[in-house]
């Protein structure tokens, strides 16, 4: 290989010296004219070799020899001008001194030279082009590409199609919103508008790949920008955000497919890593459910934050050990340890309360999915609220600083078991906090995509089934995010801790499920109804049409993050409500279904079990008063 650059060099120098060459003839005949030039370029030949070795000499002090011309750019260029001024300046220096030849001559041999070395140097580049659009021409199985956003990103993919024939595609419009850019070429390919036409230029072009270029752009715009192009029938591509690049998850030109995330238009969290580490660094942090959605990216962002210990508790092995796996992949040093134990079992936990001088606690661990605690609602009490109150009772006993309960917006005027277990785990927090040196808070949010349970995985499911796409009511909203998204805010609220609080995180706009189903369809490649149908099956009991994340009586406060609010702490009396829990996990006990759902109704005083006249009710409701919004 080394052979192969040693002759490539040696050949790319002789093409120099015989461009010098007839650098210099040409100089000497615009000068003298054709025969009295050949004769005074003969005369002048000891120095001319010179002149030669000299450039040579400046060129690869500028590394002119070990560019890859056949992708040169600016720079080499660049380079170019510098290697042979300092030649012609070093050149112009002899001459003068030693008054061999005249001034004009070297100047002029110096600007044919560098049209002549620069020039053979980039014709490489566009042979290799004119070949590449050869090929891409006569292909029919060429992906026919249209790049939104005329930038360096932009110009970055298409350079690499069209170096690399493998991507088998071809640029063939560009789309900018800068409309000084539209009707300009970059690499050959123009820019043919805004995004207003988008779908137009796709129908016209034939275009079959889309590819959003705009590695700055925010959540919001790209969010609209995919909305305009979900309207084309055109395969979606996205080049990374710079967070993306930053964090190493892929390279800068690179392109992944467009994920549902996307469409949402959630910003980037931005938090006082400062104030978490206050809290986190060096602290023995316990997590329950750690194997689950929420709980194992709370272990990947507390392993960020230097912990002196992070204890993974989970009941189901298979999770628990994957996310062992992957922290001590990425933490070596981490002090890790990986616990399997029920939150039900107090011995047990007493146990490992009193063995590991634990600091912090994240309650993540529970039962959520509503339709089966619905069903198996004395496994909601045993598992929610007994699961809550023993952990909490051993924080307490053990004297642990901060206790951070994982909530959800179903907690708030709960129409299913589930909802009203995951209230009276925040009114448990809220009772104990009263009488505990450790700050009990509670953090509540809603759907996140991706978990486990989520409509997310269950919709992709379907589609690559052939679907159908189930859903239990058209009108049905939701509120989302993202699960690190979620995850550094529930840190971010621990450090805002004082003792009681239920945070609230910010939610955004709630999303209509039906457009979140086709939305999904498309990004698969199929056309929603008519190749992967949606199919409504009516709402499963205790399910609500839409959420709430803050109840009338709660109130609400700002903090130093817009995204975390602080509902006001409630007057509980702990005792009272442990005894009222002990009954009711008595009742859940006798599996009498009907008087569970008495005794939490006297417990969680605004859970109601919705009739068909509370759905309609309810169905009024969403249409007066829930902001819809397309994604």
């Amino acid at each position: 290989m080394r052979e192969n650059l040693r002759g490539r060099v040696l050949v790319l120098m002789l093409i120099d010296a015989l461009c010098i060459n007839i650098a210099f003839i040409l100089s000497y005949v615009f000068k003298y004219g054709l025969g009295e030039g050949i004769n005074e370029f003969r005369n002048d030949m000891s120095f001319i070799s010179l002149g030669i070795i000299i450039y040579i000499i400046s060129l690869s002090l500028f590394n002119m020899y070990k560019s890859v011309w056949r992708i040169a750019g600016i720079d080499e260029g660049i380079k170019g001008i510098g290697a042979i001024t300092i030649g012609t300046s070093i050149i112009l220096l002899f001459a003068i001194l030693g008054k061999s030849i005249l001034v004009e001559n070297v100047i002029l041999s110096g600007i044919i030279t560098f049209l002549l070395v620069i020039g053979i140097r980039f014709s490489f580049r566009v042979i290799r082009r004119i070949i590449i659009y050869g090929q891409l021409k006569i292909v029919d199985r060429n992906e026919r590409v249209m790049i939104i956003g005329a930038g360096s990103s932009g110009s970055s993919i298409i350079n690499e199609m069209l170096n690399n024939r493998k991507l088998n595609m071809i640029p063939i419009c560009i789309i900018d919103d800068n409309k000084s850019k539209v009707g300009k070429v970059l690499h050959g390919i123009k820019v043919v508008g805004t995004r207003n036409e988008i779908q137009n230029v796709v129908r016209e072009e034939g275009i079959t790949t889309i590819i959003i270029a705009i590695s700055t752009i925010n959540s919001e715009e790209k969010r609209k920008i995919l909305e305009i192009c979900q309207k084309t029938k055109a395969k979606l591509k996205i080049v990374p955000g710079i967070s993306e690049i930053i964090e190493g998850k892929v390279q800068s030109i690179q392109m992944r497919e467009v994920d549902i995330k996307d469409l949402l238009g959630r910003e980037e969290v931005k938090l006082d890593k400062e104030g978490i580490k206050g809290y986190i660094k060096n602290k023995t942090v316990l997590v329950t459910g750690g194997g689950g959605s929420i709980g194992s990216e709370l272990c990947r962002q507390i392993a960020k934050h230097s912990p002196k210990k992070l204890i993974i508790l989970d009941i189901y092995e298979n999770n628990a050990y994957d996310i062992q796996n992957e922290l001590k992949r990425k933490y070596s040093d981490l002090d890790l340890r990986t616990i399997i134990a029920s939150v039900r079992d107090k011995d047990r936990l007493n146990k490992i309360f009193a063995e590991e001088n634990i600091n912090v606690v994240f309650h993540a661990a529970a039962h959520k999915h509503v339709p089966l605690m619905e069903n198996n609602s004395e496994e909601a009490i045993k598992n929610n609220v007994m699961g809550t109150l023993n952990v909490a009772e051993c924080a307490n006993e053990y004297n642990v600083e901060r206790f951070v309960l994982i909530s959800t917006d179903k907690a708030v005027n709960p129409t299913n078991i589930m909802g009203a277990t995951k209230r009276l785990c925040e009114m448990i927090i809220q009772g104990i906090d009263k009488k505990s040196k450790t700050e009990f808070v509670a953090v509540r949010f809603g759907n996140v995509l991706g978990s486990n349970g989520s409509v997310i995985p269950l919709f992709k499911k379907q589609i690559s089934e052939g679907g159908p796409v189930t859903l239990t009511h058209k009108e049905i909203t939701r509120y989302f995010m993202l699960i690190p998204e979620a995850a550094q805010l529930v840190l971010q609220a621990g450090a805002y801790a004082e003792g009681g609080e239920i945070f609230v995180l910010d939610m955004g706009k709630s999303v209509k499920i039906y457009d979140l189903a086709k939305k999904l369809i498309r990004l698969s490649g199929y056309e929603p109804e008519e190749e992967i149908k949606i199919e409504i099956t009516g709402l499963r009991p205790g399910e609500k049409l839409y959420e709430e994340l803050l109840m009338d009586e709660e109130g609400l406060k700002s903090t130093k993050n817009k995204k975390i609010f602080i509902g006001e702490p409630s007057d509980i009396d702990f005792e009272d409500l442990k005894r009222e829990i002990f009954i009711l996990r008595d009742v859940a006990l006798n599996k009498d279904k009907e008087a569970l759902k008495e005794k939490m109704k006297s417990i969680v005083t605004t859970y109601i079990e919705p009739g068909e006249e509370g759905k309609e009710i309810l169905e009024d409701e969403v249409a007066a008063t829930c902001e819809e919004v397309k994604i």
